[in-house]
């Protein structure tokens, strides 16, 4: 009900300054699971993807977000956003078994298979946990090119540019394997992230984000 909610009072306000604009919608299921696969340049992305779309799309969120502010941690939780813990295995992997339930319930899932927000604006290396999801549950993935939402919201900045966000679907692809094959999971995912690029044209980069980030830290 929150997330319906949300959506007819901000929508207006965000389809008015930011002009969304999508292609492919007609990808999406109008029933039934899925799995929407999306390059991630901005935290306005987990914003722009499911207004485009008429049926809820739950994601993970960092755990910080459900400790901070009581009113956040409130709306997420009604919102079906799911906290993961990305320094701790043992928690990505519970959160992980959260999201196959969501598709084993016949909704949507949003995932951001590089783990974290590109750096520099390219595309990075996919962490394989897209590919158990799929080899567990069967859903199909979706994947999705979000353009523009680096230039409106860049990391490290608190307030948006005004700016044209694009949203592009492609067709969805179906897997089948054993999702405890370790080889099975890095070919499904560097298949995802081939059709990312494609939809995105971001370069490509064969590490993951996070090592890039780590270095930059130092």
């Amino acid at each position: 009900m929150l997330y319906q909610l949300t959506k007819i009072v901000a929508g207006p306000f965000l389809h008015l300054l930011w002009r969304p604009r999508i292609e492919g919608a007609h990808h999406v299921p109008v029933s039934g699971p899925a799995i929407l696969a999306s390059n991630h340049l901005s935290i306005a992305d987990s914003t722009f993807l499911p207004l485009m779309l008429p049926r809820q799309v739950s994601f993970v969120a960092k755990a910080e977000y459900f400790k901070g502010n009581p009113l956040m941690a409130a709306y997420l939780r009604a919102t079906g956003q799911l906290p993961i813990d990305r320094d701790s295995a043992s928690a990505a992997r519970a959160t992980l078994e959260a999201a196959a339930d969501v598709l084993r319930r016949g909704e949507l899932f949003g995932i951001y298979p590089e783990g974290t927000r590109s750096p520099d604006g390219r595309l990075y290396k996919g962490k394989v946990g897209v590919a158990w999801l799929a080899l567990t549950t069967g859903a199909p993935v979706l994947p999705v090119a979000m353009i523009g939402t680096d230039r409106v919201l860049p990391p490290g900045r608190a307030v948006p540019r005004l700016g044209r966000i694009g949203v592009r679907i492609g067709e969805p692809m179906k897997f089948t394997g054993d999702p405890r094959d370790a080889r099975a999971r890095r070919d499904v995912t560097d298949q995802v992230m081939q059709a990312i690029q494609k939809l995105s044209g971001q370069e490509y980069v064969p590490v993951y984000a996070s090592s890039v980030k780590a270095r930059l830290r130092k």
